[in-house]
């Protein structure tokens, strides 16, 4: 039986702050800050995942006046390398102008609006368009025009590119379309505080966009909470605090800390569980620590589902039924154990100690200390327990998710194209670099369209690719579901979903002002 009431405003248990506490090493004081949001719950009306006055109404009062991530330094870090940068339907080149100087302009060739790139290039002289070779140096300035005597009015002072703001944070490149926008400092507010490891400090080892069926604010709000754990990822209730999590929220930024260590409040449990995985294999077999299901993979594609009272199925990784008795089966769970793995991962082990939660978190920060020694030396003995082992993860408006310091994480959310049921979901590990520590090229980007697995972008392994493909399963649903919503208003929790409200909040204020809100 799942908690449900406990007669205060909070899981029962030790809280995350008496938590961090007990750590070996302690973490850095910001993350014991508590910055809750007002209490109360907060209603969405459904149409705004769905319809296109609501996407097109985004369009011109969000992503045409607000300070988003377009790139990487590390994406252009030549002369002459461009990056297309597209956002629902606009588009922007961003080049590197000077060994000094980003510039960013809107994609349209100011003779017949033809994408002056297509696609991103490295080591270009000139911005030339393709289709009539009208053609801009690298800082916008008009430079050449075919035929320009039958062109008398086209002068280098009226058809230069316009200019799109540019600001730089932690080597990450944004952009903002308004001229009268806000300094990008102001938006960002204190951000560099939460973070002992700058970005600038840290490169892209693996990068993934996948394409989703399903509006972006759908997408963005699946990965904002620990709440769907119960539901969704299972697999991590015997060790993971999901109820447990910590929330709190300031202008434009929000955050969500799930400690490691104590098991989900739902199972009743007080220590780490490792009975759940009986084989001490990730995806060999597992058993449910509510209903006490045990999932068996058989081969890929196929699971055997055994009930307590002894009665069982075989199903496919969707949970379709396939022979047995037991007709129906968790589709989450199903994925997890049936569903794909990359080759050579098959029998990830998992183990860990079950004494307490203290001595769980105590081994698993002593492993990876172990791990990361060998790059950092002994400065890895100062890094705190919770940025080692917990799922630390912030949120900057409006689409952005950089997670702590030494869990490469960082994701981000597009509308894709004028559709609003259809986004992207972009993967990146930001990975430490140790001090004087040459800096490596960029991971490529692997592209996944709608029907593409998560686990072809081997780069970040079947465990987190796996976690995904479970989140996935709900994205078309939930979509699809919104249209059917019998109260037209979905409702997020005051606490467990507070970046999801801290969102919403933000977002209102820019869709219902006409002119761009200031963040002082």
């Amino acid at each position: 039986m799942v908690e449900t009431y406990t007669g205060h405003n909070r899981s029962n248990g030790l809280s995350y702050v008496d938590l961090l506490a007990r750590d070996t090493v302690p973490p850095p004081a910001v993350y014991l800050e508590e910055s809750p949001m007002p209490t109360g719950v907060t209603k969405v009306k459904t149409s705004r995942f769905w319809s296109q006055e609501e996407h097109d109404l985004e369009v011109e009062r969000l992503w045409k006046r607000v300070w988003q991530m377009a790139c990487h330094e590390d994406d252009i870090p030549n002369v002459g390398d461009t990056h297309v940068y597209d956002i629902a339907e606009l588009s922007f080149i961003i080049v590197r102008a000077s060994e000094t100087e980003v510039k960013a302009f809107p994609n349209a060739c100011l003779h017949r609006g033809r994408s002056l790139c297509d696609a991103h290039r490295k080591g270009l002289k000139v911005l030339r368009c393709p289709f009539h070779g009208w053609s801009w140096q690298l800082d916008g300035k008009l430079k050449e025009v075919p035929a320009h005597w039958d062109f008398p009015s086209v002068t280098e002072e009226e058809y230069s590119l316009p200019e799109v703001k540019v600001g730089h944070w932690g080597g990450w490149i944004f952009i903002n379309p308004d001229p009268n926008c806000e300094p990008l400092a102001d938006l960002l507010g204190d951000i560099d505080r939460h973070f002992q490891v700058p970005f600038a400090n840290r490169y892209k080892a693996a990068h993934m966009i996948k394409k989703l069926p399903c509006n972006w604010k759908v997408a963005q709000d699946a990965f904002m909470e620990s709440y769907h754990v119960i539901g969704t990822h299972p697999e991590l209730l015997p060790s993971f605090s999901d109820a447990g999590s910590k929330y709190d929220a300031w202008p434009n930024i929000s955050r969500a800390m799930s400690p490691s260590g104590p098991p989900s409040p739902h199972t009743g449990l007080e220590n780490p569980d490792m009975s759940a995985f009986p084989e001490k294999k990730l995806f060999a077999s597992f058993i449910h620590p509510i209903s006490k299901h045990v999932f068996r993979r058989l081969e890929e594609n196929r699971v055997e589902v055994t009930l307590p009272n002894g009665k069982t199925g075989i199903f496919d990784m969707k949970a379709n039924h396939i022979e047995g008795e037991v007709t129906s089966a968790d589709p989450h769970m199903c994925n997890w154990i049936g569903g794909k793995i990359a080759p050579g991962e098959e029998d990830t082990p998992i183990d860990f100690a079950t004494d307490s939660p203290q001595a769980y978190r105590q081994a698993v920060a002593v492993r990876r200390r172990d791990e990361l020694r060998p790059q950092f030396g002994d400065a890895v003995d100062k890094i705190g327990d919770a940025d080692l082992i917990d799922a630390i993860f912030y949120s900057v408006f409006p689409n952005i998710s950089p997670w702590a310091d030494f869990n490469p994480i960082f994701y981000r959310f597009r509308p894709d194209g004028n559709n609003p049921e259809q986004c992207t979901h972009e993967v990146m590990f930001m990975v430490a670099l140790p001090e004087g520590a040459e800096r490596p090229a960029p991971a490529e980007c692997t592209y996944l369209g709608l029907d593409d697995d998560y686990t072809q972008a081997t780069q970040f392994g079947s465990y987190l690719n796996k976690i995904f493909n479970q989140d996935a399963l709900n994205h078309s649903a939930v979509q699809k579901g919104l249209k059917n919503h019998p109260k037209g208003e979905v409702i997020f929790a005051s606490y467990q979903e507070t970046k999801l409200r801290h969102f919403y909040n933000t977002l209102d204020k820019w869709l219902s002002s006409e002119t761009a809100p200031k963040s002082r």
